[in-house]
């Protein structure tokens, strides 16, 4: 489930919201498109899921992610899924507001930056090497779209 719900919020759903938005209107920028979309799924869905099982369940990401058996790590991945419900609200709402969208861009890529080096320097099992790529992923496209916007 884990993976399916990766590729399905960092990939499938935002674009195609992208492609639905750019079919139904008419001389939208689609960079803006991939941005106000990506955001949206990859930095407020994506992160506020993350953060709602980081805190209600954080012995997953403590066992599955980075293979810690230890009762005393859930109080620090619960403070990371408090991190994440922040992004996540921020990135959802640039949905509704959309000034919002180049700032959640900016926090939200640079998190799944770091994260992807901090999975690097670990190179722990499948599942944290594939969210090593899949953050790398998402930061090289929204920093493209920070750069376009800001440039």
């Amino acid at each position: 489930m884990y993976y399916v719900s990766v590729v399905l919020l960092l990939l499938v759903l935002p674009a195609a919201s992208v492609i639905i938005e750019a079919f139904y209107s008419t001389g939208t920028d689609i960079m803006w498109l991939v941005g106000k979309w990506f955001v949206f799924w990859a930095c407020g869905v994506r992160l506020l899921v993350a953060g709602l099982m980081q805190t209600l369940k954080p012995e997953f990401t403590a066992k599955s992610i980075f293979e810690i058996d230890a009762p005393a790590a859930h109080a620090i991945v619960r403070e990371v899924g408090f991190g994440n419900l922040a992004m996540g609200t921020l990135g959802l709402a640039s949905l509704f507001e959309e000034s919002w969208v180049v700032p959640a861009a900016i926090v939200g890529g640079l998190y799944y930056g770091l994260a992807g080096l901090g999975h690097i320097i670990r190179q722990g099992n499948f599942k944290e090497r594939f969210a090593l790529w899949s953050d790398l992923a998402i930061f090289a496209l929204l920093a493209v779209f920070v750069v376009n916007r800001l440039g």
